[in-house]
């Protein structure tokens, strides 16, 4: 029995989201590869991560961490 490969892609920033959005379809295509998707919720509003889940085609986040904003300490 062969084990899936678990990749671990962490996202938060907007930057981050549309550069993983294809590496996620592409990971998606190869059954040997299981992407676990973690958003850290760094932004958390419609306008600055949810419509780039929408638009980019991109699966709800495995993981949502929460971050919010907030000092670094308090994050």
């Amino acid at each position: 029995m062969s084990k899936r490969l678990k990749i671990i892609n962490v996202v938060g920033a907007r930057p981050n989201l549309p550069k993983i959005a294809p590496l996620m379809r592409e990971m998606r295509r190869h059954p040997e590869i299981e992407p676990i998707l973690v958003h850290t919720g760094q932004h958390y509003d419609e306008k600055m991560s949810k419509i780039f889940f929408d638009e980019l085609g991109l699966p709800k986040p495995d993981f949502y961490l929460g971050i919010g904003s907030g000092s670094h300490a308090v994050q």
